[in-house]
């Protein structure tokens, strides 16, 4: 089961994809956005969550106080299931839900500029295609000083980041790493 662990939508019960997903533990979750709330105010920005899944970092997002979120996932399972739990969670109007391939997402016209992006792609993912996605969001869909946060194995090796962006935080919980960015620009 996975729930809201904060906010107006606290201890809301989201449904998970039966299959195909790795959801986000609320621990990771949790400590995730206590990292986030030390570098940040969440009032009012704009979320991106790829590799969405069920939904549950953007859906956290926007209990705690983001503005809205577009979830980007290729499965039509987990697009399902993400539209459920706005529309259950009451947010289906702050919210997209996009059926489609990250990186043919990341390819197409941006729509709007992000403060703030999850990327919590299949662990299979390597670093040169999560290096290229990181690329091209960093091209058109990130507004000044946005962090990125990247969930992938605790054993994965590789550089991700490409230049413009610093990384704020690097941490493991168990077999998850979580990575965060801070896009520069520079």
């Amino acid at each position: 089961m996975t729930r809201i662990i904060a906010g107006e939508l606290r201890g809301r019960r989201l449904r998970v994809p039966d299959e195909g997903t790795r959801p986000t533990s609320d621990r990771v979750r949790e400590s995730v956005f206590n990292m986030l709330d030390a570098r940040f105010d969440l009032d009012g920005l704009w979320v991106l969550d790829l590799y969405a899944g069920s939904g549950a970092l953007g859906i956290e997002a926007v209990s705690r106080g983001a503005a809205g979120a577009t979830f980007v996932d290729s499965a039509r399972k987990a697009a399902a299931v993400i539209g459920a739990n706005v529309k259950g969670c009451g947010i289906a109007s702050s919210t997209t839900v996009i059926t489609r391939a990250v990186s043919a997402y990341l390819s197409s016209p941006p729509e709007r500029t992000y403060d703030l992006v999850f990327s919590d792609p299949p662990y299979a993912v390597d670093a040169a295609a999560l290096s290229e996605d990181l690329t091209r969001l960093a091209a058109t869909r990130l507004a000044p000083d946005a962090l990125v946060v990247v969930e992938r194995s605790a054993r994965a090796s590789g550089d991700i980041w490409p230049a413009g962006f610093e990384i704020v935080a690097d941490k493991n919980y168990g077999d998850t790493r979580v990575e965060v960015g801070e896009f520069t620009g520079a």
